[in-house]
Formats: C-alpha cells, structure tokens, sequence
C-alpha cells in the first residue's frame, strides 16, 4: 500500500508589502483599502491617538509616542509627530520585520503625526534597504494656510526619505467632481489613495501572462524621486485607447505630462469575458510610448481578473523626471484686484492696498505669503460733506493710500517663522479692513444725507395748496379770461356775408336765388 504524505500549509503568510497609514488621515485612508481589498498585502496603521487605533478593523496597530503623547495625539503638531516617531523607532523597525520587501507610507499631510512621523518611518524603512513609496495627499485649501505650509514641509522631509513619492492634490478632486458634501470629499481622496496603492501592489501580487515582478517595480521606483501615476478602465468599443487616454489624463498625474519620463510602468488587466487582443495591447504600448517619447524604457505586465468582466484597466506610472515636478518654492508674484469690479489690474497702474494671490496650480504654489509688516498707514482726512467729489470708489480711496506707500513684493526670505509672519499678515489685514469698513461708512452716510435733501426739494416743490373756490374758477372760466387775453367778435354763423339785394337802378330782390321767393306759401 503507497504512503500519503500531509503537508501542512502555513496558514498566515507574510507578504513582503506592507502598507502604512500614519496618523488620522493615513488610518483613514489605510482603513479604507482593508475594506476595499489589495491581494496579498499586508495593513499596519501607525498613530499617536489611542482612540482612533481601537476604532480601526485592521489588527495590526502601532501606537507610538507612548510616553510623549500618552495616547492622546499629537496635537496637530509636527514636532511632536517626529519626536513620537523617534521615540518609537525600535518598534517600527520591528513592525516592519525581516520579510518586507517594500514599504508604501501613506498620510494626509498638514496635521501632525502624519506630517510629522512619516518622514521618519521612511527614513527607518530605507535604511533598512526597503523600497519605500510615499503615497499622500496635499490637503483641501478650505483647511487653512497653516495646513498647507505645514504639508509643503513635510512632503519636502518625506521625498528626501522615499524612493517615489506620490503627491494627490486635494483640490484636483474638487475641480474634477464639483461641490460635494464634506464627507463625500474626504472618501473621495480615500478612494485615489487605494487606486494608487492597489494599482502598484497589484502588478506585483497579481500574476498575469506577461508578469511583472518585484525586480520590475523596484527597477522603476527606486531611487526615482517624484513620480507620477494614472490608473483607468473602460469597456465597450475602443475600450483599449479610451482607457489609456483616461489614465494619461487620470487626477492622479496632478495635469503633468509624462512626456520625459525615463522609465514607465504599465500595468493592463482584462477580464475573463472579454479577454485582452493583440491589437489593443499594440494600441495601449504605442499611445503610452508617444505620450511618454522615444527615450522612456516602458516596462509592461499583462494579467486577467475575473472582476474585471468585460473592462479592461489600464496602470501608468512615470519616474525619472530630469526636472522636478512641482516647484517647491513659493512664488512672490502678485496679482492686484480691483475692490469694485473684481478684476485684476496691471503694475503699471495705481495700486490698492489688498493683494490677492493667483489660485494654486499644483501643491507647492500654494498662494499663501506671508508680507512683512509695513508701515502704519496714516489716518486719511475726510473733506466737508457737502463736497459731492468726496464720494469716491473703494479703489480709489485705497489707491490714494498705496500712493503713499508703495507695495512691496515680499519673497519667502522675508521671515523665516511662519507663524510670524502668519500674525502679521493677519494684524495688517484687519487694520486695512477696518479702514475699509470706515469709508464705506463715511459714503453710505454721504449718500443717506444727499437722498434726504432730493427728498426734501421734491416735496416741497410739488405742493401746490390748492383750494376748492381756485378748482371751481378754474373749471367755469376759461383760460384766455383767466389770462386776460382780448379776442374780437365774430359773426354767427347762421348769418350769412351775402347781401340779398342788387345794387342796380331797380332796387328790388333777386330773382335768380332759388331758396328766396317772393310769394310765401
């Protein structure tokens, strides 16, 4: 009788991705990808809050900062993000254990701990020779300039510890899907979130004809620096190139053209129905080739997936960039806008005291700058009210003021504390809001007083007092007796001008009238 052999399966297998949340944004998001599902990785979510890690269904959790925060958070404070980070980086180096190969970090930047402990996890991760891709988001710019300084900080920390970092723009998603509630947004920049990191970690964890390993992925994202990636699916006819186009064009590129990438991953996946042909791969390859130009090496994976029905989804990620892809300086340019019409008015002409910045077009432009503060502007003396030439527009009373004192462009060298500057620029836009608010006083009260005297004037010039006995004259006496104007008397008109006689020697009656007659009947 043939012996059996049992071989016992292990039943829990290490995967060698990990996928991080850190802090409150990070967890949310990380949350969000457990529900979701990313085959073979493995979830860990990091955070200073105690609370928020209870109420997370994802059984690997680390607390750091024990002693520093004593669970209670960060605070919203960077500082104390790293330093919690720090104090715990035996356990992160312990969490992330011998089998990982690659680490992806993600974290809503602006807050705390993420801003402040992802830059050090990475840190930690490429030391220990991981590939580490950051995957975070720039946050909406309804969350206020020190959010947005705060990020632009920690995105810079984060990309000098990553290998590829992975920036979403919040407001992308606000120009793409429109006025959505609160809620809505945030799961919005989840579900971009989980399309990235599904869309690397699957190429690798999903087998497919033409594979794409670990090497292949490492190849293209170590080292990189920024990178861009696009991911969309389509179905239907044309559903190759619609699907390319779509990626290429996908919010997750942040509007960037990958035209000078060195190196591009593709990643297409079909489904079983209606399964990947020849000529649509051919159609994908060369779109993405062109888009990409002659020099980029394009690495491609082909697999299928029985969810993907009759879709076919199509990844694009570009690394290699020779120049960076966001400007991480803050522009000094201005833009003056006219109080009254709303629009903006060129250098050359008089300038207003209020200064707006030009709407942000990627996350390092963020449009907040800090003007140091200037000189106090004097109290404006207000001409004698009956002078009608002292109503005058907001422009003009506030370009009489920029006379004065000139505007000056201040660069992000003016003062390096933020919150300094941040006060200052808060103190003088009140004190030139105040002033505002007090001349528009000044003319509402000029224009109230001039309506009252129009008022006036009208009603006293259209009250006549007339009394009955003048109605009744008027009435019974005609207008020229009224005016004593002398009109001669004219003949009735039932005499007639035409003598009934003959002037002849026989004075007598014509005869040749035909309604005179001699003899009355």
């Amino acid at each position: 009788m043939a012996e059996s052999y049992m071989f016992e399966i292990p039943k829990h297998h290490k995967s060698i991705i990990k996928v991080i949340g850190v802090g409150g944004g990070g967890s949310n998001a990380v949350n969000h990808m457990y529900n979701q599902g990313i085959k073979d990785v493995e979830f860990i979510v990091c955070n200073t809050d105690a609370q928020a890690l209870k109420s997370s269904p994802i059984p690997n959790r680390l607390q750091i900062g024990i002693g520093l925060t004593e669970g209670l958070g960060a605070g919203a404070s960077p500082e104390v993000g790293k330093n919690a980070a720090l104090e715990s980086k035996e356990d992160i180096r312990q969490m992330l254990g011998d089998d990982t190969k690659m680490v992806f970090i993600t974290a809503g930047m602006g807050g705390g701990t993420g801003t402040g402990a992802a830059p050090i996890i990475a840190k930690i991760a490429r030391d220990m020779d991981l590939l580490t891709v950051g995957i975070v988001t720039a946050p909406f710019g309804f969350e206020g300039r020190k959010k947005m300084n705060a990020a632009n900080e920690g995105i810079a920390a984060l990309k000098e510890n990553c290998d590829t970092v992975l920036v979403i723009l919040n407001d992308k998603l606000r120009e793409i899907h429109g006025n959505l509630p609160i809620s809505k947004a945030f799961a919005e920049a989840d579900n971009i979130l989980t399309t990235a990191a599904k869309g690397i970690a699957e190429i690798i964890t999903v087998p497919g004809y033409v594979n794409v390993d670990f090497m292949d992925v490492q190849t293209v994202m170590k080292g990189a620096g920024a990178a861009v990636m696009g991911s969309a699916s389509a179905e239907g006819e044309g559903r190759a190139l619609r699907a390319a186009e779509m990626a290429i064009s996908s919010p997750l590129l942040n509007s960037q053209d990958i035209l000078g990438a060195k190196k591009i991953l593709l990643s297409i996946i079909s489904g079983e129905e209606a399964e990947l042909q020849m000529d649509e791969l051919t159609e994908i390859t060369e779109y993405i080739q062109d888009k990409a130009g002659d020099d980029a090496e394009v690495i491609f994976g082909h697999g299928i997936d029985v969810d993907h029905g009759q879709s076919i989804s199509v990844t694009v990620i570009a690394t290699g960039f020779e120049t960076p892809l966001v400007e991480a300086r803050p522009t000094t340019k201005k833009t003056v806008i006219d109080l009254e019409s709303n629009q903006p008015i060129e250098r050359n002409v008089e300038k207003p005291s209020f200064v707006q910045k030009p709407t942000q077009s990627s996350l390092f432009s963020a449009g907040f700058e800090k003007p140091e503060p200037r000189q106090e502007i004097d109290e404006v003396e207000n001409k004698d009210d009956s002078d009608d030439d002292n109503i005058t527009s907001g422009y003009t009373f506030l370009s009489r003021l920029a006379q004065k004192y000139d505007i000056e462009e201040v660069g992000p060298e003016a003062n390096d504390d933020p919150e300094i500057r941040m006060r200052n620029e808060r103190i003088e836009l009140d004190h030139e809001e105040q002033r505002y608010k007090d001349f528009l006083e000044m003319k509402r009260n000029k224009l109230q007083q001039q309506a009252r005297l129009r008022e006036e004037k009208l009603r006293s010039s259209g009250n006549y007092h007339i009394k009955n006995d003048d109605i009744k004259e008027k009435l019974e006496i005609p207008a020229y007796q009224r005016r004593q104007v002398r009109l001669n008397d004219a003949p009735p008109s039932s005499e007639s001008n035409v003598s009934r006689y003959n002037l002849n020697d026989d004075d007598e009656i014509m005869g040749n009238n035909k309604f005179l007659h001699d003899n009355v009947d």
